[in-house]
């Protein structure tokens, strides 16, 4: 009876052991890559546990009964993140490839862009994500791609200015500096600017003060100038050559000042437009090659001088 006994014991336990192994002993599991969905159903919670046949960070018993993802694809949503990546490091849906719906993939934001994967605004400038690195290759990232004083989102939505070019027309103004000065950021020749060399220098005749016909010629070209920029003002310095005493020609170069001054006046530039100078002998005296035997002096030196002035709030190129 007692071996009878023994036997049967021996027997019940051999029995347990088998069922054992059967169900949950790792020695019989299937190699991940013949496991099956089914087939990881079929085991017990216990062991699902203990198994990673993806190998993406998740155990398979929190892919099928946590987070019900695919526990034998490392990547279920095919976004380029492991379903452990999202899970562990990004809290993104491992279901769902763009995660925050900007059109930008998980996996792009986190490993191309460095964007948010969790805000379709990364930069907070009013684009999407996706509408910057898609649409208007901006960075997403920044909310002024070009550090031209605006917005990328006012650049594309209000003004239609380049989002990637601070000067979206190229006459030296930033799209920021026209919109506060009321100019088109579009229109390359708003604002007029001019500059010294525009303007043309007229010459009088030894010892005179009044325009001569080829001054005129000149002076109505610097005239239309000055229309065409109603931002600029007009300083005007006179000048005389060295012969004579230093009053005399002080008073002369003013007479030929006030003359210029007459002359734009008469042709339609407003008087508080203009300033000028009377500053008598020029700088630069005259040198032999350009004296001339019968009228003393130089005429370079015999000039008047225009000179615009900008009252523009910016400079360009600055």
């Amino acid at each position: 009876m007692t071996n009878l006994k023994s036997i049967l014991h021996f027997s019940l336990v051999a029995v347990a052991l088998v069922f054992m192994t059967n169900c949950s002993g790792t020695e019989e599991l299937l190699a991940p890559s013949e496991r099956t969905i089914e087939y990881l159903n079929s085991l017990d919670d216990e062991t699902l546990k203990t198994l990673d046949s993806d190998t993406d960070g998740l155990s398979d018993y929190d892919e099928l009964r946590v987070h019900e993802t695919n526990p034998l694809n490392a990547d279920t949503d095919g976004d380029g993140l492991t379903d452990g990546e999202e899970i562990n490091e990004y809290d993104t849906d491992p279901n769902n490839a763009d995660t925050d719906g900007d059109g930008l993939s998980d996996g792009d934001e986190v490993n191309s862009y460095n964007t948010d994967p969790n805000n379709p605004d990364s930069d907070e400038d009013g684009l999407s994500d996706g509408d910057e690195v898609n649409n208007y290759n901006t960075d997403p990232n920044s909310s002024d791609s070009d550090n031209d004083g605006l917005n990328d989102y006012d650049e594309v939505m209000t003004h239609d200015t380049d989002p990637n070019n601070a000067d979206s027309d190229g006459d030296g103004f930033t799209d920021m500096q026209e919109i506060d000065m009321g100019t088109d950021p579009m229109d390359s020749s708003d604002p007029v600017f001019l500059n010294a060399d525009d303007f043309g220098t007229i010459n009088f005749d030894f010892d005179r003060s009044n325009i001569r016909s080829d001054a005129q010629t000149t002076l109505a070209e610097n005239v239309e100038l000055l229309k065409d920029a109603p931002a600029f003002r007009i300083r005007i310095d006179a000048y005389t050559d060295h012969v004579g005493g230093d009053q005399y020609n002080l008073r002369l170069s003013l007479r030929r000042a006030n003359a210029v001054v007459d002359y734009y006046v008469e042709n339609g530039i407003s008087e508080d437009r203009i300033e000028s100078s009377g500053l008598g002998k020029a700088p630069v005296e005259c040198t032999e090659a350009e004296l001339d035997a019968n009228t003393p002096g130089c005429e370079r030196n015999r000039r008047a001088e225009s000179h615009p002035i900008s009252t523009l709030k910016y400079q360009p190129n600055n």
